[in-house]
């Protein structure tokens, strides 16, 4: 079974803390506490999506951070709207910066295109400007 990857941007967040905190806030949860994210449309790829697809996070003009996909669950909101609430694990998992061009809603990403997962060794060092993280990954440095 193919397996396939969201990429999203983190819009208004600065580094992977601020989606961190955003989403211990517990503003956006699924009805058994998880983080979520909510967006208008639903995945057509949901069998591939389910089979341990990620949404990669974008922070700054750059992937910084995957979340696996637990799993979609429909969000009615006050405006009688149905929605697709993509219900993400709490663990989050930085990856190798990797630049990627502002877009809007979400992309598909093939798992041959996804930026590696960092070494949990490098996980704890300390984070760079997100400028120079920028130009290191626009140069293929990182």
């Amino acid at each position: 079974m193919d397996k396939i990857h969201l990429v999203k941007l983190c819009v208004g967040a600065e580094s992977i803390d601020d989606l961190l905190h955003w989403q211990a806030s517990g503003r956006s949860v699924s009805s058994d506490g998880m983080p979520r994210h909510v967006t208008r449309m639903w995945p057509k790829q949901e069998t591939a999506l389910l089979n341990g697809g990620s949404i990669f996070w974008v922070i700054k003009g750059i992937i910084l951070a995957r979340q696996p996909i637990l799993r979609l669950e429909e969000v009615v909101r006050e405006d009688g709207i149905s929605r697709c609430g993509i219900v993400l694990d709490r663990n989050v998992v930085q990856t190798r910066p990797a630049p990627r061009r502002p877009f809007q809603g979400w992309r598909y990403l093939k798992p041959e295109d996804a930026p590696a997962d960092l070494p949990t060794s490098r996980a704890n060092e300390g984070k760079l400007p997100a400028e120079l993280d920028a130009a290191l990954a626009e140069i293929g440095v990182l």
